[in-house]
C-alpha cells in the first residue's frame, strides 16, 4: 500500500526563511506551485517535516499541511503539469 499524499503550502513574508523552507521541502517533496509541495510520506514523516519547516516561521507567516485520502484524491482535479507520479504498487521478482 502506497503512502498517503500530503500537501504542504506556505505564506512566508521574509526571503531568507521562505528560501530555507522551500529548500527543505524540495528535498522531500515535489514543487507543484511556487509555495505548494506534494509528497507521499508516512504520517510521522510528514509531521517531522512540518515541524522542521515551522522552525523558520515568524509571526504572520503560515504553513499548512493537508493529508489527502485516497477518496479525496479520486475527487481532486489538477490542471496543468502533473509532476507527482500516481500511486503504484511495485513487485520485485
Amino acid at each position: 500500500m502506497a503512502e498517503p499524499l500530503f500537501v504542504f503550502c506556505y505564506d512566508i513574508a521574509r526571503d531568507r526563511p521562505r528560501r530555507k523552507v522551500a529548500e527543505l521541502l524540495e528535498k522531500h517533496c515535489v514543487r507543484v506551485q511556487k509555495s505548494v509541495f506534494e509528497a507521499r510520506l508516512p504520517a510521522s514523516g510528514a509531521e517531522r517535516l512540518a515541524r522542521r519547516a515551522a522552525i523558520e516561521l515568524h509571526p504572520g507567516d503560515s504553513l499548512r499541511v493537508y493529508a489527502i485520502t485516497a477518496d479525496g484524491l479520486a475527487r481532486s482535479r489538477a490542471y496543468g503539469p502533473l509532476p507527482l507520479p500516481e500511486e503504484q504498487d511495485f513487485y520485485l521478482l
